[in-house]
């Protein structure tokens, strides 16, 4: 597991499904998932949801927990609303509770910058915007530990 590729495990499949809708738009961009997403049949594509989904997500414990407790803290104040007490997220929201360290950095640092396209008009963004750096280091401690 690469710590900067999200990992798919126990998304909900309806939130998977229409991230693939977004890449074979055009509307979310990746080159290498564009590709890969059109040359799939729907088939494939429903197979690759089931698939992921269905897996269970190995859990990292934290190693910092004063930075883990403030992780928790900035999370109960500024995603809980949105991704749940759990991380869970839904049919729309994104699951986060054990995701990669690296890639969730690499997303909120993208939400916090985003100038202009998606990102910018995601309700994320202001969210994000709000963050400082070291409350982004606090909560990717804290949400990559949840399990």
């Amino acid at each position: 597991m690469n710590p900067d590729i999200p990992n798919l495990a126990g998304q909900n499949p309806a939130y998977l499904l229409e991230q693939l809708r977004l890449f074979a738009t055009g509307q979310r961009r990746n080159e290498f998932m564009e590709g890969m997403i059109k040359s799939m049949d729907s088939d494939e594509k429903i197979g690759m949801v089931l698939f992921y989904s269905a897996q269970a997500v190995k859990h990292k414990p934290a190693t910092n927990l004063p930075l883990v407790d403030k992780g928790n803290a900035v999370y109960q104040k500024q995603c809980l609303t949105c991704h749940g007490a759990n991380g869970l997220g839904n049919e729309k929201i994104a699951r986060i509770a054990g995701q990669q360290p690296g890639y969730l950095r690499k997303m909120l640092d993208r939400y916090r910058t985003a100038q202009s396209g998606p990102l910018a008009q995601s309700i994320m963004t202001p969210t994000a915007r709000g963050l400082s750096d070291a409350d982004v280091q606090a909560v990717v401690a804290f949400v990559s530990a949840i399990p």
